[in-house]
């Protein structure tokens, strides 16, 4: 049984995800439904309860009330994550070869259900920050260019994806690019796992705006990742009459387990509601409140924090001093302190929703002691861009590459070869390398440096189509 005692055992500062801060955020009716006899709310798909696609129950009622409660026409929970929603998404809105605009940096679980549907992704390219090595969301006179390119060069598309905010908390203004995809008479789908709250309604604090308030077709938030929500716990909404709610139901049943959790379906309900009454918004101002707080005086004290537009997540630049994030962060774990996300350039931490007392004189002491160490300084920035067009469209099917015969080759031997695997690094979870790639002499210089960054992520072999 060690699981189960590493689980109980795990200690430290918690700035990971689940938002909930291992429970000290949790949604008090989960809490109410956890302190019960174990095991009580691991029901089956009983009557009364249904699932997410049933049209009877407990939480067909549930979900028709989450919808109301926050503008939407329609709501799904899911028990697998932010992930099978999104791949239930794409199915809906597009069919076999047909195509979807999406940018560079979208979730390998989009490019994953792309394979699953022999759906061709058009991937647009993104601000790139170089200090850091972060991709930024697009502005509307960026976003118009990448249109621009697709009229050129007569790409038909089905639909487009978004992702705002993204892992970092980066946020962009969405509404004028859905308004701009609508013209076109295509529905969008905005992938905003990491910005569920931003749906609150708090008219006094100054949050990026909701995709579900900017107009978006379909809006998928997880619940655990920016909610108080438990891990898999997830949602999905839908507006407008773009989509055929008969096939988004068609599709999340395909993906959708037939025995799905009670616990998690509770756990949606629960946290939802807590961002939508009035003393769940009133504790989530505090919590902004106090994140804002916690940030200001650790800039105020010297550390080096980037901007972003998420309040709950804050962003420590270690390689502003010549040291990896993947470094400190190893360093950091070794001494109770483990943030959510480390990367080549930087570290950052989730604040989620539970309380952090002490975490900025913590936090202090600890930089100072890493600036002190003997961890391994190297002059990072800038980063290097990936070497990506503007629009980039495949060679081959992604589902054709995927299941091709295929053949391991040395990485800095791959030139003119087309890939047949998916190389993303995760977290974050950005495809470096899609199926269906071809490997020019840019791709795989860029991948060779790459891995002198994420030497555990970037294989020194691939598999390529024969």
């Amino acid at each position: 049984m060690r699981l189960p005692q590493l689980l109980a055992a795990r200690t430290g500062k918690n700035l990971f995800l689940p938002a909930h801060g291992r429970g000290n955020g949790l949604s008090m009716g989960i809490r109410r439904l956890l302190r019960n006899k174990p095991g009580v709310w691991d029901l089956p798909e009983l009557p009364e309860i249904g699932s997410p696609t049933c049209s009877i129950g407990a939480v067909s009622k549930s979900q028709c009330e989450a919808a109301e409660a926050f503008g939407a026409r329609k709501c799904w929970y899911g028990v697998n994550g932010a992930t099978g929603l999104l791949q239930s998404a794409v199915l809906a809105i597009a069919k076999p070869q047909q195509a979807i605009l999406m940018p560079r940096n979208v979730h390998r679980s989009i490019i994953q259900a792309c394979i699953l549907g022999d759906i061709s992704p058009v991937l647009f390219d993104l601000p790139f920050l170089e200090d850091r090595g972060h991709f930024f969301p697009p502005s509307l006179a960026w976003f118009k260019k990448v249109l621009k390119k697709l009229e050129e060069e007569k790409i038909v598309i089905a639909a487009v994806v978004l992702t705002n905010p993204t892992y970092q908390g980066y946020s962009e203004e969405i509404e004028p690019l859905i308004k701009a995809i609508h013209k076109l008479g295509v529905p969008v789908l905005v992938d905003e796992a990491h910005g569920t709250y931003f749906a609150s309604s708090l008219g006094d604090i100054d949050l990026p705006k909701s995709a579900l308030n900017a107009g978006a077709d379909l809006v998928v938030h997880s619940l655990h990742k920016s909610a108080p929500g438990l891990v898999q716990s997830a949602s999905l909404w839908l507006q407008g009459d773009l989509i055929d709610q008969d096939v988004i139901d068609r599709s999340i049943s395909l993906l959708q387990t037939t025995s799905p959790s009670a616990l998690l379906m509770a756990s949606c309900e629960s946290a939802l509601h807590d961002l939508c009454s009035t003393e769940g918004r009133r504790n989530l101002k505090n919590k902004i409140d106090n994140a804002k707080d916690i940030s200001f005086q650790l800039r105020q004290k010297g550390l080096p924090l980037l901007e972003n537009q998420d309040p709950l997540k804050f962003i420590l630049h270690t390689s502003s001093v010549g040291i990896s994030g993947i470094a400190a962060d190893h360093w950091l774990m070794n001494r109770g302190i483990i943030a959510e996300l480390p990367e080549p350039g930087t570290l950052t931490f989730c604040l989620g929703f539970a309380k952090h007392k002490g975490l900025v004189n913590l936090l202090k002491l600890t930089w100072d002691k890493i600036l002190s160490s003997n961890l391994e300084r190297n002059c990072l920035p800038p980063f290097t861009r990936p070497p990506s067009p503007l629009i980039k469209t495949l060679n081959t099917s992604l589902l054709l590459a995927f299941k091709a015969d295929s053949e391991i080759v040395p990485l800095n031997s791959a030139f003119g070869r087309i890939s047949s695997e998916l190389i993303s690094p995760y977290p974050p979870g950005i495809a470096v390398l899609l199926p269906g790639e071809k490997l020019n002499s840019d791709l795989v210089s860029w991948m060779i440096g790459q891995r002198s960054y994420w030497p555990e992520q970037i294989p020194s072999k691939i598999k390529v189509v024969l």
